[in-house]
């Protein structure tokens, strides 16, 4: 008997998977933030891969074979690195500069920007050399070859983002707005390690 896809239109079903999320959210905190940023990380590297594979196919070249590490590698770093790592952070941002204090916006973001930013694109290219078997030397070579052309367009591409998300999204929806963000940032940075 065949099966017809169709496609999820029923508002009662987006409401209960909704429902879901916010319970899981409010009971499982970190656990859903860091399960949310593994699918939506390894989705983005699965992105990246079929918008390169499609642009070798209008430069005629053949097509590439899906990586179908890439995406595990994605999740891992989503599941143990930025799920808890970007939930803590935002926490960390409401308890040093609570929405009362003066320039809280301006600090906020500063600290974001400058410090975090530059810290986690880092930690991003160690962890993932280390999730592909590569060396210290690679490691090396990469840093030095894309790690400031990408920090460069994460603060290009991020900023405004990340000014909405850390003044105006209520904390415990922070990291799913970055993970949403990140889905197409993960497609960049996929690109530009290679």
């Amino acid at each position: 008997m065949p099966t017809q896809s169709v496609p999820i239109r029923d508002p009662i079903l987006l409401s209960r998977l909704l429902q879901q999320y916010l319970h899981l959210l409010k009971k499982y905190p970190i656990l859903t933030k860091s399960v949310t940023s593994a699918v939506l990380s390894a989705l983005g590297n699965l992105l990246s891969q079929a918008l390169e594979s499609k642009k070798k196919l209008k430069e005629g070249h053949t097509r590439k074979e899906l990586d179908v590490y890439g995406p595990i590698r994605f999740a891992v770093y989503g599941l143990v690195i930025t799920g808890p790592l970007s939930h803590y952070f935002y926490q960390l941002l409401e308890l040093l500069f609570p929405s009362s204090a003066p320039f809280s916006m301006l600090k906020r973001l500063l600290l974001e920007r400058l410090i975090f930013a530059p810290a986690f694109l880092f930690l991003f290219f160690v962890v993932m050399n280390a999730l592909e078997g590569k060396t210290n030397a690679d490691l090396q070579d990469k840093l030095k070859a894309r790690y400031w052309p990408a920090l460069k367009m994460n603060w290009k591409v991020w900023t405004p983002f990340q000014f909405i998300n850390i003044n105006y999204v209520p904390v415990q929806f922070r990291v799913l707005f970055a993970n949403m963000i990140a889905l197409f940032w993960n497609a960049y940075l996929t690109s530009v390690r290679k």
